[in-house]
């Protein structure tokens, strides 16, 4: 039969492939970077590229969602098995290349002296595991609830990175889908961690999948928000609305200079082409809130779409630290702007 002959010619480049895969397993790891750093840097000049990168990413998760199914499929219609090695195999350059993908850009849109660290960090270890055969293999991939965590938390950041790319869903949006996915594919994991009766176990589980949610969504202020990032900020007493340019920037601020000509944040925050944002500035005095002003932004210009507030109205004594967070409608934070009033009322003393 001519369907036969074709089998061993497929098995023979598949097991090579997978061979050069085992021989040189940084390539994977190099080909999944270098189109992060591709995607990152052409997300707004050459968006049907940077989105290509991105739909294929998804593409290739779906292996790992019909990999068993696959198998038996394979083994019925041409009667050789896929070696569980090779599978394996796959399964990390998947986690790979999605690890790699993803990390340019929850690198440039972490707020380090967050919690938003932690999350990043936490992604980069991730990542290192995938590098190295011994700890992903031996340790990771022989612990299934082990592996499963970690498998979905890594689908968890290729969706928060992909989504606003490819359907140009906003950030809050895309954080929801992502978040209601893991939550999903969690499934399994706790369904292995649970060791009651039959009858209570679906309950059980659901009521974790519940509290993971619920876990996960108060946790969204330390996540990054992957295609949102300052590209530049000042606070100021002036601003050029003309040339939307900001005066010089301030450290600290007198009382006097607050009263007389307020005070402006400006930001400039990168975005995807097509994407528009709803984000607020969240003015805080000393830790407390005081103000929350609401912007509309929209992605597209390279130097970040241009946006400030202007603030004229304030507590009897300004004195203090100062902050402006900028926040997704989710609450997740772009960044932070920090300046301190400090002095008495009368103006600055000028030189004759």
């Amino acid at each position: 039969m001519p369907g036969r002959r074709i089998v061993p010619t497929w098995k023979t480049l598949l097991l090579r492939l997978f061979a050069l895969a085992q021989r040189y397993p940084g390539t994977i790891a190099a080909f999944g970077f270098v189109s992060g750093v591709v995607s990152f840097f052409t997300v707004e000049r050459h968006e049907a590229f940077a989105r290509g990168i991105a739909v294929i990413m998804l593409i290739s998760w779906a292996w790992l969602m019909v990999e068993q199914t696959l198998r038996q499929r394979i083994a019925q219609r041409f009667g050789w098995t896929i070696p569980t090695p090779v599978l394996r195999y796959a399964t990390q350059m998947i986690h790979q290349e999605g690890l790699f993908f993803v990390l340019p850009f929850l690198y440039t849109a972490t707020t380090w002296n967050s919690g938003q660290a932690l999350f990043t960090g936490l992604l980069g270890a991730a990542a290192l595991v995938a590098l190295v055969d011994p700890l992903y293999f031996k340790w990771l991939a022989a612990r299934r609830w082990v592996f499963l965590t970690y498998h979905t938390f890594t689908l968890f950041a290729v969706l928060l990175t992909a989504l606003p790319l490819i359907l140009r869903v906003p950030t809050g949006n895309s954080y929801k889908l992502a978040l209601g996915v893991a939550v999903v594919l969690s499934f399994p994991t706790l369904s292995n961690l649970i060791s009651v009766e039959a009858r209570w176990r679906k309950w059980a589980v659901v009521g974790l999948m519940l509290a993971l949610g619920a876990v996960g969504w108060l946790a969204r202020l330390w996540v990054p928000p992957a295609t949102l990032w300052l590209t530049e900020v000042a606070i100021a007493t002036e601003l050029d609305s003309r040339n939307m340019e900001a005066g010089k920037s301030l450290r600290t601020v007198r009382p006097a200079q607050m009263r007389a000509n307020g005070i402006y944040a400006y930001t400039a925050i990168n975005a995807p082409l097509g994407l528009k944002e709803h984000i607020y500035h969240v003015w805080m005095h000393d830790g407390r809130e005081v103000d929350r002003i609401a912007l509309d932004i929209q992605g597209g210009r390279k130097e970040g779409y241009r946006a400030w507030t202007h603030k004229q109205n304030f507590p009897p004594d300004p004195r203090g630290r100062w902050q402006v967070k900028v926040v997704t409608d989710a609450g997740q934070m772009i960044g932070t702007l920090r300046f301190r009033v400090e002095g008495g009322d009368e103006p600055p003393a000028t030189t004759p």
